[in-house]
């Protein structure tokens, strides 16, 4: 598959781009088909300079735009913007819930009791100690 991509050019820690037509699997500064324009960020206001015709050329054959790409082609009005669906509001914390739902009720009037947790998360690693000494113990029995 194609990529429309940039392909970073220019000295250390003064990157300008071309904008090239490459394989997907290709590097990112490695082989390419065609360059088709180029982008420089570090200019006020930033140059994009693009050959439109030769890039819709290349998407009517298939080539995928990366995102940042899509976005400097969507600026220039040659293809629809991206609309991202809405943020969803995070949830309670998991670790929260679960302590909740672990929790046994107390009894009305009871003070609430506090629980330290290095000694909760050492129960599990305990547990699993347990079981497999008692594994060990099955298997010298077996032999």
């Amino acid at each position: 598959m194609l990529k429309i991509r940039l392909s970073r050019v220019g000295k250390k820690k003064q990157p300008a781009y071309r904008v090239v037509v490459a394989d997907a699997r290709a590097p990112r500064d490695g082989a390419y088909v065609e360059i088709v324009g180029h982008y420089n960020p570090r200019t006020e206001p930033t140059t994009f300079e693009i050959d439109a015709d030769r890039v819709r050329d290349w998407l009517s054959k298939g080539a995928q735009p990366t995102l940042i790409v899509e976005k400097l082609l969507a600026r220039r009005g040659m293809l629809p913007a991206r609309v991202w669906p809405e943020a969803k509001p995070k949830a309670e914390a998991p670790k929260a819930a679960l302590r909740a739902a672990a929790a046994p009720a107390a009894p009305a009037g009871a003070a609430p009791v506090a629980v330290a947790e290095p000694e909760a998360a050492a129960e599990p690693v305990e547990a699993a100690m347990e079981a497999a000494t008692a594994e060990e113990a099955a298997e010298e029995a077996e032999a």
